[in-house]
């Protein structure tokens, strides 16, 4: 729609053409990408890659693929914004530390439900005939906890792989 305004002379230029300082062409490679109403998107963008770059590399693409760049671009540009010397490397790598993190602590809540349940199991002759009733539905429960964790796990790596 933007492109139909565009062919009536009605829009205003794009927020590339705007920044540049140039009349936005109907066939101007930024309009549908860069709208005026987000100016900050190519300013960033500008900034980090340059818009001669990235006109060539919006030229370069088959039109299918020009937005998924785009939305790359100004990922990349915004992470170098924040983090000029690793810009999304130093978000992954900070995504990763977490992951990491979270998986130890995920591991040693593991170990003590296992060790939960062996105290448990060890001790049933101690407990009484109604008790027995509730540490056996406890158990059926765990064990089903357990069947959710490998279907989540299972489902992880086919994710992943």
């Amino acid at each position: 729609m933007k492109d139909n305004s565009r062919k009536q002379g009605a829009a205003s230029p794009c927020a590339a053409c705007k920044l540049l300082r140039r009349r936005c062409a109907q066939d101007c490679v930024f309009a549908p990408y860069f709208p005026a109403d987000e100016p900050q998107k190519f300013a960033s963008v500008h900034k980090v890659f340059g818009a001669s770059n990235v006109n060539k590399m919006l030229q370069e693409l088959p039109e299918h693929q020009r937005g998924d760049a785009v939305s790359s671009m100004v990922y990349e540009a915004n992470a170098r914004v924040r983090d000029p010397v690793y810009g999304c490397v130093g978000a992954i790598s900070s995504l990763q530390q977490q992951i990491d993190i979270l998986q130890a602590q995920l591991a040693v809540a593991q170990a003590e439900v296992v060790h939960m349940r062996m105290r448990q199991l060890s001790s049933p002759e101690h407990a009484s005939p109604s008790s027995r009733d509730t540490n056996s539905h406890h158990a059926k429960s765990l064990f089903s906890m357990d069947m959710m964790e490998d279907h989540t796990a299972n489902m992880e790596e086919s994710f992943w792989r």
